[in-house]
């Protein structure tokens, strides 16, 4: 009867149960004593572990995933695994594009709130990392750590099928999928799978007829930022490859490459 009794509380909003420290109210006694815990600082739980302690038993139990190993959060879309139920709800935005995090300046979503916070230090110009080699700051710790490894060549992820070696965790988990072939961003209009979240972005404007970058010259558009790079060269008269050869320059990489070709190969 008491079990049904709390669960009706559910349905009326009742919460009886109030927190003498913050008023804050809660519809079970158990509730409101994990509640306390905040404001008494204990922390019952201790990990067995490394002495880690907690004051609820179900962030000890999943702080404990840490030691064990334990993923009981799989994807049912790419069967990928998790330690917490809540970077599993993260993760299936990648599938879903859901993007609930809007940017009140530029309009712009996003599919993480870190991301979010992230991108407003553009619009406010916040960069709070600083390179101590070079001064040179950054938006995000993450960004500032990627370019110390300039400085000291540093390339810690390897892959295990070919030695190839990144400064990214991210760059070593995109390049396996040339060796495993996998594809786990799918188009919702066409179905074409990816192999890259950015490919997928890419491509979906295709569908919507997106093109977010002008020309300021001729106002042409474009899909991405790097068609609107190479297409500046037009104005520009930038032609910034050139053949080792002949001398002859060019606006496109692919261009030069294709140029080569007409060189004959000199053996040694």
């Amino acid at each position: 009867m008491s079990h049904l009794t709390r669960h009706q509380r559910i349905h009326t909003g009742e919460k009886p149960h109030p927190c003498a420290a913050c008023g804050k109210r809660f519809n079970c006694p158990s509730d409101l004593a994990k509640h306390q815990h905040i404001h008494t600082g204990e922390k019952p739980f201790r990990c067995a572990e490394c002495g880690a302690r907690f004051n609820q038993f179900s962030h000890l139990t999943r702080h404990q995933r840490i030691h064990t190993g334990e993923k009981p959060h799989a994807c049912t879309e790419c069967g990928e695994t998790f330690s917490q139920r809540a970077h599993l709800i993260s993760h299936q935005r990648i599938h879903t594009g859901e993007r609930p995090y809007r940017c009140t300046y530029c309009q712009k979503c996003f599919s993480h709130l870190s991301a979010l916070t992230v991108h407003k230090r553009i619009h406010m110009g916040q960069r709070p990392y600083g390179c101590p080699e070079c001064g040179k700051r950054f938006i995000a710790s993450s960004a500032l750590t990627r370019h110390q490894r300039t400085h000291s060549e540093e390339r810690p992820h390897t892959c295990d099928e070919c030695g190839r070696r990144f400064n990214q965790l991210s760059h070593l988990h995109r390049h396996r999928r040339t060796h495993s072939g996998e594809r786990p961003h799918s188009c919702a209009e066409c179905g074409k799978r990816f192999n890259q979240l950015s490919s997928l972005t890419r491509h979906q404007k295709i569908h919507t007829g997106e093109k977010p970058y002008p020309c300021d010259e001729c106002e042409r558009r474009f899909v991405r930022l790097a068609d609107l790079i190479i297409h500046q060269r037009i104005h520009t008269g930038e032609k910034p490859y050139r053949c080792t050869k002949c001398g002859r320059r060019f606006r496109q990489r692919q261009t030069l490459v294709k140029h080569q070709r007409l060189h004959p190969i000199v053996n040694s």
